[in-house]
């Protein structure tokens, strides 16, 4: 035994042994360490890195192990030495840690419980995830994460420290950006897909189409005026959208809302034909005429020859830009988008009666919303022949 003993050194704090576990009783176990024919006990804090009920989960006799020597009990025969399996171990969790830390990859481990400011993380070594790091939204209360197998990447770690920290909230904008540019590099201009309303602003909608956020304009909505998105849309919604454009470099989709609805010229025959008397309001007044919409997105012509039985130098003289009015349908063109009205038809002539020869109606020339330019010789001459007319009568 002397002989044995003399062909080793002796065994110092932080040597690493082989031992064999002789018998576990009061949960710790005894072993025998290889070459040295001296015993060492484990106690039970220094039995696993990782929890434990019941030392045969972590250590069986006839189990050969790593130890590291930790202190040596001077008043035991033989000099046996207070031993750790959970330090080896350690060691081997932060090589593993450091080896995923240095390859960006992630971690899987349960929460183990919730602090205040965060959460403790079991990985084999104590982990902590700062509230801030938890998720991409503020959490006001984490009870519910306690037990949850999530995934993590290392933000910082120092072994000698045993400092580990750790981040979901990454892991969560990596998947996102991730899916993100999956996603669009599956999206098709012209092509129209569902989506939910994610969040709106004074200027558009942002929707959100699985992974990707696209933007319809607050002019993409409606085919009629809109003050406020939120006046049309809410969160959480399901819409249908077209696809008007996809820029991969920026990460951007323009939308539409309105281009899958049904224009608001579609059956306007069937809406508005000719003698319906239809409630509009003064959208615009021009030197020739007024733009009354009768329908949201529908404007017509009130020609100024239609305004008023008196003669009218301008139907400023009449009207004003949002003014309500009763107007008489008297031309339909659909495939223009042009309705002519006539206020003048609902109204009785209170003029004295001319022996002159009756006016000969002629039909007005309709316009659509984007047409101002586009009048009749009528419009150009204008006065002269209002004034004509006016003598006709």
């Amino acid at each position: 035994m002397s002989e044995m003993l003399d062909a080793y050194p002796p065994l110092e704090v932080g040597d690493t042994v082989q031992a064999e576990v002789l018998t576990i009783e009061d949960n710790q176990a005894i072993v025998g360490i290889s070459g040295r024919g001296v015993e060492g006990v484990i106690p039970y804090k220094e039995l696993s890195a990782k929890p434990f009920d019941d030392v045969t989960e972590v250590l069986n006799v006839g189990d050969v192990v790593d130890l590291v020597v930790i202190k040596q009990i001077k008043d035991k025969e033989n000099g046996s030495f207070l031993l750790s399996k959970r330090r080896i171990d350690a060691k081997k969790v932060w090589k593993d840690i450091q080896e995923k830390f240095e390859s960006n990859a992630f971690i899987e481990a349960p929460v183990k419980d919730v602090v205040k400011g965060g959460l403790v993380v079991d990985v084999g070594v104590r982990g902590f995830v700062p509230a801030s790091m938890v998720e991409e939204y503020y959490v006001e209360d984490f009870s519910d994460y306690k037990g949850k197998t999530m995934k993590f990447k290392i933000v910082e770690m120092e072994p000698s420290e045993n400092r580990l920290i750790l981040s979901h909230k990454a892991v969560a904008q990596e998947e996102k950006a991730a899916l993100s540019e999956e996603r669009m590099q599956s999206l098709a201009e012209g092509e129209t897909v569902e989506g939910t309303v994610a969040r709106l602003t004074n200027f558009g909608a942002f929707i959100d189409l699985g992974g990707v956020d696209g933007l319809v304009h607050i002019s993409q909505i409606a085919h009629e005026h809109i003050e406020n998105p939120s006046d049309v849309l809410t969160i959480g919604e399901k819409v249908n959208v077209k696809i008007l454009s996809v820029d991969e470099e920026r990460g951007r989709v323009s939308l539409s809302i309105k281009d899958t609805l049904p224009g608001p010229w579609e059956s306007i025959a069937e809406k508005a034909p000719v003698d319906t008397v239809l409630t509009g309001t003064v959208k615009r007044l021009t030197s020739f005429g007024a733009f009354v919409e009768v329908f949201p997105g529908v404007e017509g012509l009130v020609h100024i020859s239609q305004i008023s039985h008196e003669h009218i130098a301008t139907p400023h003289e009449m009207l004003e830009e949002g003014q309500e009015v009763e107007v008489k349908v008297l031309d339909v063109k659909p495939e223009e988008h042009r309705l002519s009205l006539s206020m003048k038809a609902l109204k009785a002539d209170e003029r004295p009666a001319r022996e002159e020869a009756p006016a000969r109606e002629e039909a007005v020339e309709s316009y659509d919303n984007d047409s101002d330019a586009s009048f009749t010789l009528g419009d150009v001459l204008g006065e002269q022949l209002r004034e004509l007319q006016d003598d006709n009568e």
